[in-house]
């Protein structure tokens, strides 16, 4: 609101604003200044930027005045409505007396922001509400967006930093590993190996020839390729397809019913071995054309056709006792593990000139061998690769069931994987832990895991594909003399000095403990049938159970006698169907046991 006032004189005289003052007001100019002529005073239009208060209307509402009016100027002063009427008594517009009861005071409140047109109608405000959510909308989608790009994020990380926790753990592993076989390799090589290089380079440049490059490198030093991912593919697709088998495998109906064999008895006795060294330590048919192969102390093992009841092979080279026999299923190969060695070659340190050279002799390493032998159409069996990769006694070969490579354990506290065509040594597999070698060795039914007894009492479940012990069993007292695998993938049982005793592979614990003999007399050997019908054992006798379940009982349905005359059965092993049970002794005959035909005669 905007009021006026006219010019006061001090000869009472009154005047209206003329055109100046309006167009000051149009203008909004504002301003308050003294006239230099006399004391007269003119008060302008107000802009809106003054702060006004007490406007006042008089009775003929014509003319507004101010009781006081506030410039923005700082330096001015007000100027009081009351004192001008008290003076002059007129209206400033009208020139009518006036005093102060003609005026009516107005109260003006605080300048209030006028509504927007939007918010002036309700279209406007739902226009406005919309607008106001559609916002908030788009600023939710941008959280959530992003919350979920944050996530992403947060994942990507944590899964790298797995990845990283993983192959950090795996370089260690393969650190302490490659530190122990070190450790290993230094205390078999002598101090002096880098001179012996060095000499034979000189042997060799006098014109004799060099040591092999198999003879200089021990074995904890050689390189060995591992085994690849085409070969793990090829054990995994063998176990997928084994497994599948199973499911649907059922006891063949022509195998040996349980009352035939409680008739079993002896029908043949065959030796075998020499006398000079007696016993037969292992044991394996081949159920395809049924023959027996065994191996014996005597260094020799010998390949038995039982429908003939001839030798069809004796397979000599080894120079100790043949420790472990293994047919090949398809194909003619067959390997055998002996206690033999082989001498690595003799190193020479030339020292001085050529003209007066004198040699100090090394000291000789020992490599125990391994064979394979491949059958030839005449049934001989030739040498096809002498295997010399252990450090101790081999004492277990098994057969992976693709039969294409096998494994072999050793004293020396390593188990070997190999090829079999070739005969190359894939990979080493040294065990850490402090133990005096390994007296067993098998495969599971499905190839990828390997099972291995210890001279302390300890059976380990290897996996294959990565070398890595999966497994502990404890409980044996006296080194684990033989394990087997049930061929229904499910029981292992092992024999040791003190018992045998059946673990379930599914909760990896001992379910039954057969206690055979006295504390005097250990269980030399166990096996299951192909079937997985029955467990066959051998210790101071050989008896015969009906495989059960975890819950059910193992029967013993047969005891044969050792009739050898040592009270040591030290292999034994069901034929095919279980139609006999081959069983190997401390003397050199191999006997067959079984249900005798009508009329046939039996031996004592």
């Amino acid at each position: 609101m905007y009021t006026f006032r006219k010019d006061v004189h001090p000869n009472g005289g009154n005047s209206l604003y003329t055109d100046k003052n309006r167009q000051a007001y149009e203008g909004r100019v504002s301003s308050v200044y003294r006239d230099r002529t006399g004391p007269s005073y003119q008060v302008s239009l107000l802009c809106a930027c003054l702060v006004l208060h007490n406007c006042i209307l008089s009775t003929s509402n014509r003319a507004f005045s101010w009781r006081r009016v506030l410039l923005n100027d700082a330096s001015a002063r007000g100027i009081e409505c009351q004192s001008s009427l008290s003076e002059y008594g007129k209206c400033p517009i009208t020139g009518e007396p006036l005093t102060m009861d003609d005026v009516v005071t107005v109260e003006t409140g605080k300048i209030v922001k006028p509504r927007t047109v939007q918010t002036a109608s309700i279209p406007g405000m739902l226009g406005m509400f919309q607008n106001e959510w559609d916002g908030l909308m788009l600023s939710n989608f941008a959280l959530e967006q992003q919350l979920h790009t944050a996530r992403q994020e947060l994942s990507h990380a944590l899964y790298q930093h797995d990845a990283a926790c993983r192959v950090i753990a795996r370089l260690r592993k393969e650190r302490d590993e490659a530190r122990s076989l070190l450790a290993q390799a230094e205390r078999q090589t002598p101090m002096f190996t880098s001179e012996a290089v060095t000499a034979n380079a000189s042997v060799l440049s006098n014109g004799k020839r060099a040591a092999k490059d198999d003879d200089l490198g021990q074995p904890g030093k050689r390189v060995r390729p591992g085994i690849s991912a085409s070969i793990i593919t090829e054990l995994t697709d063998c176990n997928a397809a084994l497994s599948q088998q199973r499911k649907k495998r059922q006891v063949p109906p022509t195998l040996a019913p349980i009352d035939a064999l409680e008739r079993y008895t002896q029908l043949s006795s065959h030796p075998l071995h020499r006398t000079s060294k007696p016993g037969i330590l292992s044991i394996d048919i081949q159920y395809s054309k049924d023959i027996i192969a065994t191996g014996g102390a005597d260094a020799t093992a010998v390949i038995f056709d039982r429908l003939s009841g001839q030798i069809a092979s004796a397979l000599s080279g080894h120079s100790k006792k043949v420790t472990s026999v293994k047919f090949v299923a398809e194909g003619e190969f067959f390997l055998t593990g002996s206690a033999d060695k082989s001498e690595l070659a003799l190193l020479y340190l030339v020292q001085g000139n050529l003209a007066n050279p004198h040699r100090i002799s090394l000291p000789s390493s020992h490599l125990y061998t391994v064979r394979v032998w491949q059958g030839s159409e005449d049934g001989n069996y030739d040498c096809r690769h002498i295997l010399k990769d252990h450090t101790a006694e081999v004492q277990a070969v098994t057969v992976h069931a693709t039969n294409n490579y096998f494994v072999t354990a050793s004293l020396d506290n390593t188990w070997c994987f190999y090829d079999l065509s070739s005969g190359l040594c894939l990979t080493q597999v040294a065990d850490t832990s402090k133990t005096d070698g390994y007296t067993s060795a098998a495969f599971h039914p499905d190839g990828l895991i390997l099972g291995t007894g210890t001279s302390e009492a300890v059976v380990k479940i290897w996996d294959v594909k990565s070398q890595a012990n999966v497994a502990k069993f404890e409980g044996h007292v006296g080194p684990v003399t033989a394990i087997s695998f049930s061929e229904n993938g499910y029981f292992l049982a092992t024999a040791a000095h003190d018992s045998v005793k059946l673990w379930d592979l599914r909760k990896l614990k001992n379910f039954r403990t057969l206690n055979l003999y006295d504390s005097d007399t250990p269980t030399n050997s166990v096996e299951f049938d192909h079937s997985g019908s029955y467990l066959g054992i051998s210790g101071s006798d050989i008896r015969v159970y009906q495989v059960g379940s975890v819950k059910a009982d193992w029967n013993c349905i047969k005891t044969l006698p050792d009739l050898s005359g040592t009270g040591r059965a030290t292999c034994v092993k069901f034929g095919p169907e279980s139609k006999y049970i081959a069983v190997g002794s401390m003397d050199h005959n191999l006997r067959i046991f079984g249900l005798p035909e009508d009329g046939a005669p039996l031996e004592s």
